[in-house]
């Protein structure tokens, strides 16, 4: 579908928080697997019009979820185990986003690399849009001249609740945009 010459659509922005496999020792980048996405779009428009995006991946290279992974995020075997893989996943994912413009936004730049090492590995094109990414986590420190904090600790400096469960994908995306309507262009009251 293609949109009238010189009609500008608002930019939307696709808030995103990645969990993935994880140890106690030993959990660099390249062992990590997704294991669940979760994301919000925001509108500049009102928050009535927020959709959200979750859903589990199952992890092929260690498929048993480490006892401190489970401990960390609250994902159970039983939500891996019967879930789709990343090459079902992410093509639902992107669906679901949508055409452009968008701006993928995250707390930190590890999920953009997890997104971009996970394509590679499963031989997906990464999406061009996908670089345009905006680091929520650099943006708020440097809006508050602060070093970078994490998530939770911005929430506490801009007494905002943390919603859900910490380290579930679809909880800090809700969260995370709970921050990203307070500073990012259009998005502010």
């Amino acid at each position: 579908m293609s949109r009238p010459k010189g009609v500008r659509h608002p930019v939307r922005y696709i808030v995103v928080d990645l969990e993935a496999t994880c140890w106690e020792r030993d959990s660099t980048p390249d062992r990590m697997e997704i294991i669940e996405i979760g994301a919000v779009c925001l509108t500049p428009s009102t928050e009535a019009d927020v959709r959200d995006f979750s859903a589990f991946v199952r992890p092929i290279a260690s498929p048993v979820l480490s006892e401190f992974c489970t401990q960390l995020t609250s994902i159970r075997q039983e939500d891996v185990a019967g879930a789709d893989i990343f090459e079902t996943v992410f093509p639902q994912f992107l669906a679901w986003i949508g055409e452009e413009p968008f701006r993928l936004v995250s707390w930190g730049r590890y999920d953009l690399d997890q997104f971009r090492l996970e394509c590679r590995r499963c031989g997906l094109p990464f999406p061009a849009a996908f670089k345009s990414h905006i680091d929520l986590k650099k943006v708020f420190a440097r809006a508050r001249r602060i070093n970078p904090v994490g998530l939770k600790a911005a929430l506490d400096l801009l007494e905002i609740p943390l919603v859900g469960t910490h380290h579930r994908g679809i909880d800090d995306a809700k969260s995370t945009a709970c921050i990203a309507r307070k500073i990012l262009p259009g998005l502010a009251p």
